[in-house]
């Protein structure tokens, strides 16, 4: 495995980093989501990506329970709030309360008395940016999260929200959003004020909810288990990939991977790791297989003419509007 630093930071996280969003407590049976946490750490991976609304809270539970037994200071933990947890008007957003409280929920599912990064989960319109930072400060203060980072938020929401929290005295490390091969609406925006700011991407389906893997064809039915048939699991997210002109140009890349001897899946991991402000890729995982398979992407070169092949047989396919980033968060709270 190899390493990288979160932003500007100190703090060094995997390459590739374990996520449990579609799969821990929903999914997976809970020995298969144990397998696979096993098996990110025998592949070196020490960075662990979650949320507390994640099959309900259920994810945190079952992340806390397989990483028992490991040594505390050799991980680094990160988790979310934002989404609604509970059936009040409170139990969700930014809200200094909820923000407090759930750190609380968040800590005790994962058996730890930190975590290692404590992010937004979107942006709350409904409250005041300056009550979001100052109980964030206050968190970081108390023990209770190393750093603070956000998930699909704008350029200008990660300009306002760092100067804040330098004000305040914490640091706002990072930025989580969706980004891929197809997927590359923050390199306009997000990425250049990252840059500037010191904030690193840790970056959620960089396979694209699995259809840069190539096992969904152009004219056939999606393959039985997959996530396009699953409701529950993310089928609306990948609906936006299925049509066909995207995925014969995924079919297409095969011989771009063959000869960076990757997999397709493996390619478009190594793909987004090519971006020097994103820190680290998150990978899911059903079977401990697709973990080992993966991890085979860190520390991949691309070479200028693998990626420069990858643009013209994806160009015309590609989304790119750094508006889009905005159709992620909810004008108002869920």
């Amino acid at each position: 495995m190899h390493f990288r630093h979160l932003g500007s930071s100190g703090l060094m996280v995997s390459e590739i980093s374990y996520g449990n969003w579609l799969t821990h407590g929903s999914q997976v049976e809970e020995a298969a989501a144990v397998a696979c946490v096993r098996a990110a750490l025998d592949e070196g991976i020490t960075t662990f990506d979650t949320a507390d609304v994640y099959a309900n809270t259920r994810a945190e539970e079952v992340l806390g329970r397989a990483l028992q037994g490991q040594r505390r200071e050799g991980l680094e933990i990160f988790t979310k709030v934002y989404w609604p947890t509970g059936p009040g008007p409170n139990d969700r957003g930014l809200s200094r309360k909820h923000i407090l409280e759930s750190i609380h929920g968040s800590l005790r599912r994962l058996k730890t008395d930190y975590v290692d990064l404590y992010q937004a989960h979107r942006y709350d319109t409904e409250t005041p940016l300056e009550e979001t930072m100052q109980a964030f400060a206050d968190v970081v203060r108390q023990g209770k999260a190393h750093y603070i980072g956000v998930s699909e938020w704008t350029a200008a929401q990660i300009r306002e929200g760092v100067k804040l929290a330098r004000q305040l005295g914490f640091q706002l490390v990072s930025s989580q959003p969706q980004y891929s091969m197809l997927w590359r609406i923050i390199e306009a925006e997000v990425v250049p004020t990252s840059q500037e700011l010191g904030v690193g991407q840790i970056v959620w389906s960089p396979i694209a909810q699995g259809v840069l893997t190539g096992k969904y064809r152009p004219g056939q039915k999606p393959p039985e288990g997959s996530r396009a048939t699953d409701e529950k699991g993310g089928a609306n997210f990948i609906q936006r990939f299925l049509n066909d002109d995207v995925l014969t140009r995924v079919q297409q890349l095969t011989p771009v991977a063959q000869e960076a001897g990757l997999s397709l899946a493996q390619l478009a991991v190594a793909w987004v790791l090519q971006n020097p402000n994103v820190s680290s890729a998150i990978i899911g995982a059903s079977r401990p297989e697709q973990v080992k398979e993966n991890v085979k992407a860190a520390g991949v070169k691309l070479s200028q003419d693998a990626m420069r092949r990858i643009d013209s047989i994806l160009g015309p396919v590609v989304e790119r509007d750094p508006k889009k980033t905005l159709e992620n968060s909810p004008k108002k709270r869920p």
